[in-house]
């Protein structure tokens, strides 16, 4: 499930009560139907190589402008953690702002009531602000030097190599829940880089020189590697002549490396386990599962919902009504561009054995597996999906995360009526097949956490 199909209704009321009812709706035999605003998305590419996706939408008074970079930690080859650090470096100033001093970025956009900032994935790093119209042309102008101009120094490297050394301590090393991730994205990919975390390794990360970020800013940073995603309030020529005059200079780059290991097939449960002072001890299981696109993806998606999807799923009651084990349990699939995961698991009540939670949540994909879910199940399950991709249109920033997403997993924008028809031809033995050919005991890799005196893996 993508980050855009998890939102939640709320977004829908929003774009109803700003959007005139003639503009949100148009009558179709009687049933009223929402006008998809990407339909609306204009596709350019400048001489260099750079895309230009342009949705002007004045529904409200406000736009967003995102540059999408097209690596993540799944590019890295030899320092892990580059790709995120990079992230962090690039707020630090650039040739022609070095005299407003460091954060002038973030400080620039603050003091014009706005929002900036920025994430990195194991696919995309995404610089972003949202703002209202009239400051669009600085916004562009600002991001335009910051990819032109940035200085990559040692003294920049020092200061952000010490955030992300911390931000590693905070967030994974001393987080039960970010050693779980870790430790299961790494039992799960063997041989995919989609195994190499985020935030890197420690001894990459004390290891990595300014040079080496020099040669990462060279190769991926580089025109034809981005696309530039502007939704909201702004007239379109006047936003791509910007666009042309602040990134129409940037250089393109000859060759931009991917690095091309792929992950063997599993065939025999994987076990690890972690240590850690927690109350409540931590269960996770990860299946391979395919990456963003594929056919089985949306049948994946509702049997994530069937699964773990509110009160009414079937892991929340046979963990927490049925059998009071577990505090949170949790199931969705994971789609990335060049696999996906699938995970279930749980936090679980304190004192509770992680060999009783795992026996129930085995035991529920089983069931599912062995028997396609109620009409009651895969109704439930596909209005939650369908109500969370039209949320993907409650404002600026969603609509140009959603389109640019989109254009650069699979070169296009699919339309809200391609995405919801996919859903809708979701079969009960649809979500079955899924279950049984990805979710299998076999392909399974399952990570517990739990306190050090409890030091054995539960079987």
């Amino acid at each position: 499930m993508t980050a855009i199909a998890r939102s939640l209704l709320v977004g829908l009321l929003v774009v109803l009560a700003l959007t005139p009812p003639s503009a949100a709706f148009a009558a179709g035999e009687g049933e009223a139907k929402f006008e998809d605003p990407a339909l609306r998305t204009k596709i350019t590419k400048l001489a260099n190589g750079l895309t230009v996706l342009t949705l002007e939408d004045h529904a409200t008074p406000a736009v967003s402008l995102q540059v999408w970079v097209k690596v993540g930690s799944g590019d890295e080859s030899r320092f892990t953690g580059i790709a995120h650090l990079f992230e962090h470096m690039m707020f630090l100033g650039s040739k022609n702002l070095a005299a407003l001093g460091p954060e002038a970025y973030t400080k620039l956009v603050e003091e014009r009531g706005g929002r900036i900032n920025a994430y990195t994935s194991r696919d995309v790093t995404v610089y972003f602000e949202d703002v209202a119209p009239e400051h669009l042309p600085l916004m562009i102008a600002l991001e335009g030097e910051r990819f032109a101009n940035l200085e990559v120094t040692e003294q920049a490297l020092l200061a952000e190599r010490q955030v992300v050394m911390e931000e590693r301590r905070l967030r994974t090393e001393n987080d039960p829940e970010g050693i779980a991730f870790e430790a299961l994205m790494g039992l799960t990919y063997q041989a995919h880089p989609y195994r190499i975390p985020t935030v890197g390794w420690q001894s990459d990360l004390e290891k990595v020189t300014a040079a080496d970020c020099q040669a990462f800013w060279d190769t991926y940073y580089s025109a034809n590697n981005l696309v530039v995603a502007i939704a909201g309030a702004f007239d379109t020529n006047e936003a791509l002549a910007q666009v042309e005059r602040h990134f129409g200079g940037l250089r393109s780059a000859a060759t931009i490396p991917r690095n091309p290991q792929e992950e063997p097939a599993q065939d025999g449960e994987r076990r690890a386990v972690a240590h850690f002072p927690v109350q409540a001890p931590i269960v996770l299981a990860g299946y391979p599962a395919p990456q963003t696109g594929h056919p089985d993806s949306d049948a994946l998606d509702v049997a994530a919902n069937v699964l773990a999807n509110g009160r009414t799923s079937r892991l929340y009651r046979a963990l927490v009504f049925d059998a009071p084990l577990a505090l949170e349990p949790q199931g969705f699939y994971w789609e990335l561009q060049r696999a996906g995961i699938f995970i279930a698991g749980a936090k679980l009540r304190p004192g509770v054995d992680p060999a009783a939670a795992e026996q129930v949540i085995f035991g529920e994909i089983a069931g599912l597996a062995a028997a396609p879910p109620s009409a009651e199940e895969l109704k439930r399950a596909k209005r939650a999906l369908e109500v969370a991709w039209i949320r993907g249109q409650g404002s600026a920033h969603a609509l140009a995360s959603r389109v640019a997403q989109d254009y650069v997993a699979y070169g296009r924008i699919e339309t809200l009526d391609e995405k919801l028809a996919a859903i809708a031809r979701v079969t009960p033995e649809d979500v079955q097949r899924v279950v049984a050919l990805y979710l299998a005991p076999n392909k399974r890799s399952v990570v517990q956490v739990f306190p050090p005196a409890a030091a054995e893996v539960k079987p």
